[in-house]
């Protein structure tokens, strides 16, 4: 179990992403990454993947990688503001400090968002530990 805080760095390598800064909102349960562009397509398997784009770093939409994943699902997320939106679910690894699992996660355009990528608490089940008033605390581990 390790202890984050209410904002931390990540990593998703599987999908070229060496750091985004998240938020850890135990108040969504699914996590949650900007991807500004969006185009599904089928392998020669017949399995549906996604291309999309993604702004990593905030205010800088000069910068940008493009993933591709495997659909594991669509579904319609509520967000905050109570708008029902159908969204491409992909699993992914994610990387926190020196551990690493695979996730879920939701793609939608957050570009007017404080953060590119929420954490949901789905993602943390049995892994992690919130503390609300501490911030960046897997890089403070990573360097002890």
């Amino acid at each position: 179990m390790i202890t984050v805080g209410w904002r931390e760095w990540l990593s998703l390598p599987d999908l070229g992403i060496e750091k985004i800064k998240a938020k850890v909102d135990t108040g969504a349960r699914t996590s949650c990454l900007h991807a500004f562009k969006v185009e599904p397509f089928k392998t020669e398997q017949d399995e549906l993947w996604v291309r999309f784009w993604i702004h990593p770093k905030q205010d800088n939409t000069d910068y940008e990688v493009c993933s591709e994943a495997k659909v594991v699902d669509e579904r319609v997320v509520t967000d905050s503001g109570g708008h029902k939106e159908l969204r491409y679910v992909i699993e992914t690894n994610l990387t926190i400090g020196n551990q690493a699992w695979p996730i879920e996660i939701t793609l939608s355009n957050r570009e007017t968002m404080k953060f590119r990528m929420l954490l949901g608490r789905t993602a943390m089940r049995g892994r992690i530990l919130v503390d609300p008033e501490q911030s960046y605390l897997s890089n403070k581990t990573d360097k002890s």
